[in-house]
């Protein structure tokens, strides 16, 4: 009876399948009438070729079933004669995924269990109190409060460990565990028991549980008020902003940091975008609309769809300051395309090393009514001068494929140099243990910036990323001795690995050369552009 369900059920499948292929259009055409007997009998070439499609068709529906029933069958084998019992979920999961994989390397299955990572970091907020945590040998500890957030306004910093959630003991806790009792839906509250690494007290807490918003645009250091500064040169107003993904948020937060560097005098500006796996086509899309008055930003093509092109729009596009492209081996798909852009457009050069050749775009099918999904390669992007990006599985050096920095702004950095600006920037991304105790902290837009920051198994968001081994942290790398808060009280203050401090001797004497010979660039431009406003100073009163 059960491989006889199971035949029913794929034969069926098959027969469903057939119909979906069956578009609009394709169906043959019936046959005139048959003519009088007077009549001389005419030949309809249409007649032949609709038989012909029908019958190629019908081939197909048969071997759309022949294929379905061999896979009945094998699964029927392994479930019935399979040494050990076998889970028939994980099984058709695993055929989902090796059909999958057959297709290319950003083509895959979400499950039930991934699917609220997933949305995370599609969506970039979740429900929750706001901070990273790390584990130190069994330790839950925090690796650094998110700014504005609820754990940021009760008094968490780095370096406190968190003994108790709602009464259970943290020691030994995994951190997918952790995370899950910190999570929750908004306006719930979590009580937590934490010794605090700044006074060496053990206190408890009840938060209540936000929004917590993924920031995706950064500054090079944070203010006094641990926001982010983004004027990078003072004195000639050359801002810096990062962007570690393209999320939802990202365009509009990228414009409110524009504003804000524009009301500061900004001349000059460097877009990192370097270690930037990609988003959202939207955001990507959004983001180059902000610095090219028109013209083509991106055209996308798919399968079963036309050539769709998207162009540029006048209103709100910042313009008047020259601007540079930070990128390297692992800026992917929608850092990409904002850079072939506003290359292609000459609004900027483009510094750094090849990108990693991602153009293809992956659309999200939800399956099971939202508890699980299927990410699908439909349709590939060109960049505005019509040029590849898309690096194929045979593609070669010599060939053409990602973004290639400008014309003398090829800078390759090698492995230690890269591993040394990886631990540089997540230094500056954590927070400070800055605050004294009971210090009133004001409520700010809630942030955090899960791909730049170390991974550590933080799990509050998950995008496709070509990740750089360089990026693991120092608390991968090995921990710090067993905390015992009876004993932390009479020791000085241990600054949590990775918590960015003049003492560190990784980072402090550090020099980001990709970024220096951004600088340069666009202290050039600015020199021009003043010897261009000079000369016209002095002619204008000889007209």
């Amino acid at each position: 009876m059960l491989r006889q369900r199971w035949f029913v059920a794929v034969a069926m499948l098959a027969v469903g399948t057939a119909s979906w292929n069956a578009l609009p259009g394709d169906e043959p055409k019936a046959k005139d009438a048959a003519p009088a007997k007077s009549e001389p009998t005419k030949v309809d070439e249409s007649d032949d070729d609709a038989e012909a499609a029908a019958k190629e068709k019908a081939a197909k529906d048969e071997e759309y079933y022949e294929l379905y029933r061999v896979f009945s069958e094998t699964m029927f084998q392994v479930e019935q004669n399979y040494v050990k019992k076998s889970d028939r979920r994980k099984l058709m999961e695993a055929a989902i995924r090796g059909m999958l994989d057959e297709l290319d390397p950003y083509s895959n299955y979400i499950s039930p269990d991934e699917i609220d990572r997933f949305k995370t970091s599609v969506e970039s907020q979740f429900g929750g109190i706001g901070i990273q945590i790390t584990q130190e040998n069994g330790e839950l500890r925090v690796l650094s409060p998110i700014v504005g957030s609820p754990a940021y306004l009760a008094g968490l910093e780095a370096g406190d460990v968190i003994m108790e959630v709602d009464g259970k003991e943290t020691e030994g806790l995994g951190l997918d565990q952790a995370v899950k009792l910190l999570k929750g839906e908004p306006g719930t509250k979590v009580k937590l028991t934490v010794f605090h690494a700044h006074s060496r007290k053990k206190e408890t807490l009840t938060i209540e549980r936000k929004i917590i918003e993924v920031e995706t645009v950064l500054g090079d250091k944070r203010g006094d008020d641990d926001n982010w500064n983004f004027m990078l040169d003072d004195e000639k107003k050359i801002g810096y902003i990062r962007l570690t993904s393209f999320s939802r948020s990202t365009a509009s937060d990228l414009e409110s940091a524009l504003k804000k560097l524009k009301k500061e005098g900004m001349k000059g500006l460097v877009l990192d975008l370097r270690f930037n796996p990609g988003g959202l086509l939207k955001s990507a899309i959004d983001v180059a609309d902000l610095f090219i008055p028109d013209g083509r930003i991106v055209s996308t093509k798919g399968r079963n769809t036309d050539e769709k092109p998207v162009n540029a729009r006048k209103a709100g596009t910042f313009e008047g300051f020259p601007m540079a492209i930070l990128v390297n081996r692992y800026s992917a798909s929608a850092s990409e395309i904002v850079s072939a852009c506003l290359q292609d457009h000459k609004r900027a050069i483009v510094v750094g090393e090849r990108t990693w050749g991602k153009g293809s775009v992956q659309n999200v099918i939800e399956l099971e009514e939202g508890h699980s999904a299927l990410k699908l390669t439909t349709a590939a992007y060109m960049r505005p001068s019509g040029k590849n990006i898309h690096r194929f599985p045979d593609a070669k050096e010599t060939d053409e494929w990602g973004v290639m920095p400008d014309k003398g702004f090829d800078l390759k950095l090698p492995d230690g140099e890269l591993g040394d600006l990886v631990r540089t920037r997540r230094d500056r991304d954590l927070l400070l243990v800055s605050h004294s105790p009971g210090i009133k902290r004001e409520a700010t837009k809630v942030a955090d910036d899960t791909e730049s920051k170390p991974k550590t198994e933080t799990k509050t968001a998950d995008a496709e990323k070509p990740a750089a081994d360089s990026e693991k942290s120092d608390t991968e790398k090995g921990g710090a001795e067993k905390l015992d808060p009876k004993k932390e009280a009479a020791k000085p203050l241990r600054v949590p690995p990775g918590a960015h401090s003049p003492a560190n001797p990784s980072t402090k004497d550090f020099v980001d050369r990709q970024l220096s010979r951004a600088l340069e660039y666009i202290a050039e431009q600015q020199s021009v552009e003043q010897a261009k406003a000079d000369t016209k100073t002095e002619e204008a009163p000889a007209k």
